[in-house]
């Protein structure tokens, strides 16, 4: 929660803004000492050329194969002059990363080696479409796929509005099914599981361009955020509708998937 604070402290983080460029630092100054490599193009969108910048923190592992958690670090574009400062909607990804990195440092994983991804440009710049959305995971997806990566991806598990303090995760129809019936086993397993699958619901998101080039995907996200979403893509996404509960259940549970993956 005190990562939530700090990054939402920045302001709004859209591609291309001075705070999204001052987050970049301080993730990558998070990291110092860890493997850091990054994804970074110019995004041609609707609104012009902007840099989009995918971080990747890699822990290796003794066994062969890679899992991918992810979660994006920009904020919504077309709400930048609003007060919009994404506390749950690009703020609580970013630090539950923070965190798993805080876990991950310095040791070698007696499991599958754990890439942790901050992905860049999840938002749309203008209206969310196919091509106006998910612009850093498009090009990482088609550079992976290129270099062999995403045949060694085991699965790609995002976190995305992870913080409401009301947390009801979807089942998202987009997710590899056997993936989302781990992630809820995983969530039974600490007894979190009334907070997963009350509902099912198909979720455009980061994992999608994995998704379609056959990786094993899932995304963990919460869309009720409010009383009928009313909170999202608003200026009420701020820091007091967020619980350190709750990030602590997606951590926990992610982690439980993650382990329960290396025994497979």
């Amino acid at each position: 929660m005190q990562y939530a604070k700090e990054v939402v402290a920045f302001g709004a983080r859209p591609i291309g803004s001075p705070n999204h460029k001052k987050l970049e630092d301080y993730i990558l100054g998070h990291l110092k000492g860890d493997e850091v490599g990054d994804d970074s193009f110019m995004a041609d969108t609707l609104e012009g050329k902007f840099p989009v910048r995918n971080i990747v923190a890699k822990y290796p592992g003794t066994k062969d194969g890679i899992i991918v958690i992810a979660g994006h670090y920009d904020t919504n574009y077309p709400l930048r002059k609003t007060g919009f400062v994404g506390a749950n909607d690009g703020g609580s990804s970013t630090a539950i990363l923070l965190e798993f990195a805080n876990l991950m440092h310095g040791k070698k994983r007696d499991g599958y080696s754990v890439w942790l991804l901050w992905t860049d440009g999840e938002e749309a710049v203008k209206e969310w479409s196919a091509t106006d959305s998910v612009y850093g995971t498009r090009h990482l997806a088609e550079k992976w796929q290129n270099d062999g990566t995403n045949k060694k991806i085991k699965a790609f598990l995002l976190a995305d509005m992870i913080g409401d303090a009301d947390l009801n995760i979807e089942r998202e129809a987009n997710s590899t099914p056997w993936l989302e019936d781990l992630i809820f086993q995983a969530a039974s397993r600490l007894g979190y599981q009334s907070h997963f699958y009350a509902r099912t619901l198909s979720v455009e998101d980061d994992h999608l361009p994995f998704t379609k080039l056959g990786v094993p995907t899932a995304d963990l996200i919460d869309l009720d955020y409010g009383y009928g979403n009313v909170f999202h893509h608003s200026p009420q996404d701020t820091l007091d509708k967020l619980s350190p509960k709750s990030m602590q259940i997606v951590g926990d549970v992610i982690l439980q998937t993650v382990w329960m993956l290396d025994a497979r």
